[in-house]
């Protein structure tokens, strides 16, 4: 049962963390349809420039201003270089921030070298959230913290403890969620931006500058991508190869969520989160289950190298295939309006 609970909670941990960066793409692909290729690149700023900060003025101010810095940086590149090609289409589109991503890359290598850097969080986030305690009457225990050591060294006790990082990553994704729900239906710039969405000239006759209302939301949205990583840098790994890891994933989550679905891409990222994270902890074949369940088979299928393979091995091309089934059934996502 502790395992369960626990890779639940892994589960729905990293899916929060493709919500924060997913969240962005989506605001910026549903105002504005773009679809930012260097959107994980931005993730990636976050990281470095938060792990620079922090070191010269602590963690939690570097929570603060280094996704104002990457979101500034976001808006001076939409003013003097997307805005540029907007009007030629999206594949110029699609070019100048696939270009960006690769110069992106190459200036953080330059900086900060092309090895992981330790980007540790404070120390109030260091350790667990609460450890549960599998005890030797098969009965569960829960523990705020770290949980005694004389508990865990019992004879037939195990200890699943629940790292405080991903905890706190989970409570600033939903914060991110309701705030971003408030915004956009219980404010004025909210409702300016999903009017500018369906009717950008009849916003401009009433005197709004949709253009910089542009540069404003792409701001936000790599701004919400620097928030990501430096959560995100300083739970897993600060890294150059970090865009890589989760860029095509969040496209992924996009797409299955729905473009420019909000609430398509927080369930398709909790979707993909939770499957992806059991995938990884179960080290289980078909052959291994055939096997379990008592079924005989032939010579030849026991050493089939494809039913051979484990569900930790498959996991990473799950959301792939999640994606494939997707566009193969409800082309326009869980959550979505439109197709394609």
């Amino acid at each position: 049962m502790e395992f369960f609970i626990i890779s639940m909670l892994n589960g729905v941990s990293y899916g929060l963390l493709l919500f924060m960066l997913s969240s962005g793409l989506t605001l910026i692909f549903s105002m504005m349809g773009v679809l930012n290729f260097a959107h994980a690149s931005f993730y990636m700023v976050g990281a470095y420039l938060g792990f620079t900060l922090s070191k010269w003025v602590g963690f939690w101010p570097a929570l603060i201003v280094a996704p104002l810095v990457v979101g500034a940086l976001g808006a001076l590149f939409e003013r003097l270089t997307l805005r540029k090609v907007h009007k030629f289409g999206h594949v110029p589109e699609l070019l100048v921030t696939f270009g960006l991503s690769y110069i992106i890359l190459e200036l953080v290598q330059l900086i900060w070298g092309r090895t992981a850097v330790e980007f540790p969080p404070p120390d109030i986030l260091k350790g667990p959230a609460f450890t549960l305690a599998h005890l030797a009457d098969d009965s569960l225990r829960l523990f705020w913290g770290q949980a005694p050591m004389e508990v865990c060294a019992a004879a037939g006790t195990i200890c699943s403890p629940f790292p405080a990082t991903r905890g706190f990553m989970m409570l600033v994704a939903l914060l991110m969620l309701v705030a971003l729900w408030l915004l956009l239906t219980r404010t004025r710039i909210g409702l300016v931006i999903q009017a500018a969405l369906t009717h950008p000239e009849t916003v401009e006759t009433l005197g709004h500058n949709v253009p910089r209302v542009f540069m404003l939301v792409f701001g936000a949205g790599t701004g919400l991508a620097g928030l990501a990583g430096v959560i995100g840098g300083s739970t897993f790994v600060t890294e150059p190869a970090m865009a890589a890891t989760v860029g095509s994933v969040i496209f992924v989550v996009v797409v299955v969520g729905g473009m420019g679905s909000l609430s398509g891409a927080f369930l398709a990222s909790l979707l993909i989160g939770i499957i992806q994270t059991f995938a990884v902890a179960m080290d289980h074949s078909l052959v291994s289950v055939a096997q379990q369940l008592g079924l005989q088979l032939s010579e030849g299928l026991r050493n089939n190298s494809v039913l051979k393979l484990t569900l930790s091995q498959v996991a990473p091309i799950l959301p792939y295939l999640f994606l494939v089934l997707i566009l193969i059934f409800r082309p326009k996502g869980l959550l979505g309006t439109r197709e394609g």
